[in-house]
């Protein structure tokens, strides 16, 4: 996990996958990522507890950043960039 201001990051892409229950919010953020840059950042917005464990070990699996998450009204958001 890096130092960003999470607050301020710019994302690049939002998946609303709170209504989702696990393994959907990790699915989403899969398909997601193709879609945005090298060097974007994804938003990942989770309402699943498992998200938060099961995102960064996969960003980390697959060689991409997971930057941080903060917490929303009842949901997680979290951060990944990708790297290749």
């Amino acid at each position: 996990m890096s130092d960003v201001d999470l607050e301020g990051i710019e994302v690049a892409k939002v998946v609303d996958a709170r209504g989702m229950g696990c393994p959907g919010p990790l699915l989403e953020a899969k398909k997601a990522i193709g879609t945005v840059q090298v060097g974007e950042t994804l938003e990942v917005w989770s309402g699943d507890a498992s998200t938060k464990n099961d995102l960064p070990a996969w960003a980390t699996k697959v060689g991409h950043e997971f930057v941080g998450a903060l917490a929303g009204e009842g949901y997680d958001r979290l951060f990944i960039t990708r790297k290749k």
